[in-house]
């Protein structure tokens, strides 16, 4: 069992300064942010929405395997005026996409970032690290009382950010602060990979997870 500090103010600014340090993910952050807000804001064509997929795909390490098949989901669920609408149900329609064999896919986690990167403060991400911290505290400190399923249903899993957030007194950060904190602080208590070792490892560590 990982022995993980109970989260703070103290806490949250660390890894937050230690976010600021890793150069190749700030760089990537800021291509990616020029992507999504500047050169391809919208959802309407299938080469911006294209390019948008395999991006985050390739810096993140999503497991994206069927691009053209999502892109093309975004297209058809023409997302722009939900996502202006910080709409919490579109992660998950976004999330389930039907391939050419007719199969349904779960695309969950890349999903979430595909709306954070539209909107980084109302649509937190989701990944396997954040999912680890928020079921570790509800087991220490019982902040809520979710079930484990609660954290892939995207509209719960905001809310149970939300009271992660308020039970250890942290409202002074944004969702996305309290995210990169989770993300940080779990990556490196539960994969055993130091903070050092974080800094150092280049190209060779994803700015993402794979589920």
């Amino acid at each position: 069992m990982a022995n993980v500090p109970r989260p703070s103010c103290n806490e949250v600014e660390n890894y937050l300064v230690f976010w600021s340090s890793l150069e190749n993910y700030l760089l990537q952050e800021r291509a990616l942010t020029k992507l999504f807000s500047r050169t391809y804001p919208a959802n309407t064509d299938i080469n911006d929405v294209l390019i948008k997929v395999s991006t985050l795909n390739a810096f993140y390490s999503t497991n994206v395997y069927f691009p053209l098949q999502i892109a093309q989901h975004i297209l058809d669920l023409k997302i722009d005026e939900r996502l202006q609408a910080d709409d919490m149900t579109l992660v998950n329609d976004i999330a389930k996409v039907t391939i050419d064999n007719g199969s349904v896919k779960n695309f969950y986690s890349f999903a979430t970032k595909y709306c954070s990167q539209h909107k980084p403060l109302a649509f937190p991400i989701y990944d396997s690290y954040v999912d680890r911290m928020l079921r570790y505290f509800r087991d220490q400190d019982g902040f809520s009382d979710f079930s484990n399923y609660d954290l892939k249903d995207y509209a719960a899993f905001k809310e149970i950010l939300l009271k992660f957030r308020a039970f250890y007194n942290l409202e002074r950060y944004n969702l996305q602060e309290i995210d990169r904190y989770l993300w940080l602080s779990g990556k490196e208590k539960f994969s055993k990979i130091s903070t050092a070792q974080l800094k150092h490892a280049g190209d060779s560590v994803s700015i993402g997870l794979k589920d």
